[in-house]
């Protein structure tokens, strides 16, 4: 490649948006162009630079360790001068620029989506990305400038902001527990029928319960079963809904039902786990007024409970 055609920015914004958009028609929707236009704009790149990109063996589009490499550099680099405009503004408080958000399935749906079409009523300069995932990518991972969490991250690389306290519940429809009975003790989770979600890392079909407040005190470890699964959330209240089990949901996503009655407490003297909402980001977009603002709006939206 000539020393004097280098990479500009809008050819790395187009790669980032080639990767994330996972194929050459998905970006060309994304770009408002053609397919044919987007595999030009792609073939003339990797002949100036003289190194493929992009697999093309595959239904699915991938990219080559080349093109993975500039992935990476790409990302930060874009990053970096959207941080360098931001601090050469005149006024900081005005935030401007992509915004890169991920979130959980059913969350994301009932929580995130309508608090970020409020965040750009308010500040209009802000192009927000919105992706939901049923599990979440790595912290390390550069593909987004958000990620809202359940439970604080361990990992130091990163800051973490608790945006709200967040606790499971058990609860079922009162049409099920009428026809089987109302469990007394975490015990009597066995003879039930149970949702069970399939999400991330955790445990499947074992649900811990404790009284009290300390983690150890009068804890109880049921192993559950039932004949329904998911990986979705949603569905699986919607499965409680209908009558067909027992669920723990988070207290956010079933809030509504039960001040309704549509959903019953189940074991109110036993705590599961807490998830407390934490909004997630790089260190070193810190000083972003878009993340700034973002995190903000969320933790005010979250403290008037969720409106």
């Amino acid at each position: 490649m000539d020393a004097n055609t280098g990479l500009q920015p809008a050819e790395l914004a187009f790669i980032v948006t080639l990767a994330t958009s996972g194929s050459l028609s998905a970006a060309a929707r994304e770009l408002g162009i053609t397919t044919s236009a987007v595999s030009k704009r792609l073939a003339y790149l990797e002949a100036r630079i003289g190194v493929p990109l992009v697999n093309r063996t595959t239904r699915r589009m991938s990219l080559t360790p080349e093109g993975d490499v500039l992935l990476e550099h790409a990302q930060r680099i874009l990053d970096e001068i959207a941080g360098l405009e931001e601090m050469l503004s005149r006024s900081k408080s005005t935030p401007k620029g992509q915004l890169r958000v991920n979130a959980t399935l059913g969350f994301g749906r009932l929580h995130i989506a309508p608090a970020i079409s409020q965040y750009v009523l308010r500040y209009p300069e802000v192009n927000v990305q919105l992706q939901l995932s049923v599990d979440p990518p790595p912290l390390a991972d550069d593909q987004f400038d958000v990620c809202i969490r359940f439970g604080a991250p361990s990992d130091a690389r990163v800051i973490a902001r608790r945006l709200a306290t967040n606790r499971r519940l058990l609860c079922a429809a009162p049409k099920y527990l009428a026809r089987h009975g109302v469990p007394k003790l975490p015990a009597d989770l066995r003879r039930h029928n149970c949702i069970a979600i399939r999400q991330g890392d955790e445990a499947y079909g074992v649900w811990r319960l404790q009284t009290g407040r300390e983690a150890a005190r009068d804890a109880a470890v049921v192993k559950v079963t039932g004949n329904l699964t998911t990986n979705d959330g949603e569905i699986a209240v919607n499965w409680a809904l209908d009558g067909h089990g027992i669920l723990m949901r988070a207290e956010w996503d079933v809030e509504r039902y039960l001040q309704s009655g549509r959903l019953v407490h189940v074991l109110p003297a036993y705590r599961t786990p807490d998830a407390d909402i934490y909004a997630v980001y790089p260190h070193r977009h810190q000083l972003s007024a878009r993340i700034r603002t973002f995190v903000d709006f969320l933790a005010e939206r979250f403290a008037r409970g969720g409106t």
